[in-house]
């Protein structure tokens, strides 16, 4: 099935100026579609570290919003040394961030862990060249009574 809508926005390494405005828009669009409250917000968490990571850790990519009849995807790919340890990456706190960085406050280890939290089902792929990530967002957020 075919996105009703997407959207990609390029991400340049280090570029810490314009950090924030993909993932800005993706919540503007978000709003603009009269999507439920605390999904904007989930979309919005998960979109903002992306963008940082990629600034970041990368040397530049892309975030990607598709919008589908029953859910939204968010995926970041980038050009960049990959992750050698996926399982120690997401554990929470744990960041290869450099003093410099950290001193900006960024890079506190919790990209990876609030990526997957916000979202309903989250995949990462790495190798050196790149990493992708990709997350969905299910546009029913009702609660399913209990049986």
């Amino acid at each position: 099935m075919e996105p009703v809508l997407r959207e990609t926005c390029s991400v340049k390494r280090g570029d810490f100026a314009t950090a924030g405005s993909v993932s800005a828009g993706f919540k503007h669009k978000a709003k603009q579609l009269g999507l439920d409250v605390k999904l904007v917000r989930m979309l919005s968490v998960a979109a903002y570290e992306s963008e940082l990571n990629l600034v970041i850790h990368s040397l530049g990519g892309r975030l990607t919003l598709e919008v589908y009849a029953d859910r939204l995807v968010l995926k970041s790919e980038d050009n960049g040394p990959g992750i050698p340890d996926i399982p120690l990456a997401m554990q929470e706190g744990w960041s290869t961030a450099p003093e410099d960085i950290r001193a900006m406050g960024f890079g506190a280890g919790m990209g990876l862990p609030n990526m997957k939290r916000q979202s309903d089902n989250f995949s990462i792929a790495s190798s050196p060249g790149g990493t992708t990530i990709i997350m969905e967002f299910l546009l029913d957020r009702t609660e399913k009574p209990v049986s």
